[in-house]
């Protein structure tokens, strides 16, 4: 769980000292956006629905690996490969980074 990010809401008990202590001791990265700021929240809330939808609520877990693999390969195959993003004009995300890509390619 290294490195990941905790992005909470602007709650007064998301900025607490007993909060960030924990978050150190668990090598985990606070996020919190300036108030007036939703883009952000509003974004990683809809990513987390279509998970849950897609992934999570679909059947019972057994390990703690079997929702791991599950999460991975569903953004891996099919939010990265198939779901068009607005902000990519249209494109899945794996098309945006090959045209960026070759587009770096042609330059170097």
């Amino acid at each position: 769980m290294a490195g990941c990010v905790f992005h909470p809401d602007r709650g007064l008990q998301f900025r607490a000292r007993k909060l960030v202590r924990a978050l150190n001791r668990h090598d985990l990265v606070g996020s919190m956006g300036r108030v007036g700021t939703a883009g952000g929240i509003a974004a990683m809330e809809s990513f987390f629905s279509l998970l849950q939808k897609n992934v999570l609520d679909r059947r019972s877990w057994q390990t703690r690996d079997q929702p791991r693999i599950a999460i991975v390969t569903w953004i891996e195959r099919t939010y990265h490969r198939r779901r068009r993003q607005k902000r990519l004009s249209g494109l899945t995300p794996v098309e945006y980074e090959a045209i960026m890509n070759t587009g770096v390619a042609l330059t170097a």
